[in-house]
């Protein structure tokens, strides 16, 4: 799908901080999110409503969430603090899974993130990809189907997405004509922050 020209604007959003970054912890599978209290902590709901006051949406807006508690919370927080109708759960949206790494310490992320670079061939090769990471690729094109699903239902609307870091780069990427392997180079989201999801020659956001 052509990224470059659409019907809608959209907006990515990343949860607030959750009680697995808190607590250092791969929580990328839902059988995982949903065997525990992975929410978010009080300073990620605090984040949410901060963003939510700022952002500039408005009632009238479009929010899909992944349904990962972290980023459904932090859905609902906007929803209320703008006054949209609802919230629809896209599983298109959930994180990017980790397989092997799930439910261990986050410091494993950086091994996924250095052989996505390898693949993209910006640094060597660290060694073997640990099992059931999701490719970029699966990332992307999951995340592109859900808009193309969404330009297919609406026209003219805000669409905000409510997601996940890896998740929300990697469509960033796309929007950017980046390849999803380099998606470490474009800036990361920071818990709660809401970014317009674009092409680079967009002028339509001023």
């Amino acid at each position: 799908m052509n990224l470059d020209r659409l019907a809608n604007r959209y907006f990515g959003m990343r949860h607030g901080e959750s009680k697995a970054n808190v607590a250092g912890l791969i929580v990328s599978r839902i059988e995982t999110d949903r065997s525990g209290d992975y929410g978010l902590s009080d300073r990620g709901r605090l984040q949410a409503a901060a963003a939510a006051g700022c952002c500039g949406l408005s009632d009238r807006t479009v929010i899909r969430s992944s349904d990962f508690t972290r980023a459904w919370q932090t859905a609902q927080i906007v929803r209320e603090r703008i006054g949209a109708a609802e919230v629809v759960a896209a599983e298109e949206l959930r994180e990017r899974s980790f397989g092997e790494l799930d439910g261990s310490p986050a410091a494993g992320y950086a091994r996924v993130w250095t052989a996505d670079q390898a693949e993209a061939g910006a640094s060597p090769a660290p060694g073997p990809v640990p099992d059931g990471v999701e490719p970029v690729t699966a990332v992307l094109d999951r995340t592109v189907a859900l808009i193309a699903e969404l330009e297919r239902r609406h026209a003219g609307a805000d669409i905000l997405l409510v997601s996940h870091g890896d998740t929300l780069a990697i469509l960033a990427a796309g929007f950017l004509g980046v390849e999803p392997s380099r998606h470490r180079s474009v800036p990361s989201f920071g818990t709660a922050e809401i970014r317009p999801l674009r092409p680079p020659d967009d002028a339509r956001h001023g």
